[in-house]
């Protein structure tokens, strides 16, 4: 309903054949997003840093497909797109090189590949777990976790800056993004992450909520 409801809204469609919905984390939120897009009928790109989460998922039969490789997604992305095929890929990396490459093939082709954008991972809780810095591959990054906190807490930080700088620069070619209330757009704000509405108070945000905005 999420979804469907958000085509509705920011697409004016009814039918989200393809379209784009691209977000993260198949772990302590599920994997329902993935299934969401495939019943709305639209692409689903969904990317999980914990291999284990995502071969559950798809074991469970949430995701159809999984891959580590992000010319592979970009190339299904697009024959799924072009020929209105409903699909869910599990991208098997951190969301943040997800949503640069997104940019880049903007910047390079002039094409926007992504018309839905939201986020799954566990932002209530982004430094013990919730939340995995791109600058540093999962294993890793658990390391550093337990050994220096403070350390990933500031990696948190900055790869939370560019997780928003790479959806600001989709959402302004025309990509709608939203909040799925896991407290990313709080802690993106936090981190000092460009998330406030222009002109509005500094608690609200840029972009909108699924309780209020498209549920509601």
């Amino acid at each position: 309903l999420t979804v469907l409801n958000a085509g509705r809204r920011y697409l004016k469609a009814e039918d989200l054949s393809g379209k784009v919905f691209v977000t993260s984390g198949l772990g302590g939120m599920s994997g329902a997003q993935a299934k969401a897009a495939v019943i709305a009928g639209c692409v689903g790109i969904i990317a999980e840093v914990d291999e284990a989460a995502l071969l559950k998922r798809h074991k469970q039969g949430w995701l159809m497909e999984i891959s580590n490789n992000l010319d592979h997604c970009i190339a299904r992305l697009r024959e799924a797109r072009k020929n209105k095929i409903a699909l869910s890929l599990g991208y098997h990396g951190n969301v943040v090189d997800l949503w640069e490459r997104l940019v880049h093939e903007l910047d390079t082709t002039g094409e926007l590949l992504v018309d839905l954008g939201s986020d799954q991972t566990s932002c209530h809780n982004p430094f013990n777990g919730g939340y995995y810095p791109a600058q540093l591959g999962f294993e890793e990054a658990k390391q550093l976790l337990s050994t220096n906190p403070g350390k990933f807490r500031t990696l948190v930080q900055e790869s939370l800056k560019r997780h928003v700088a790479a959806i600001n620069k989709l959402a302004d070619k025309g990509m709608f993004f939203w909040d799925y209330g896991n407290a990313f757009l709080l802690e993106a704000q936090r981190a000092g992450a460009d998330v406030v509405k222009k002109g509005a108070n500094k608690t609200e945000f840029r972009y909108p909520s699924y309780v209020q905005h498209i549920m509601g």
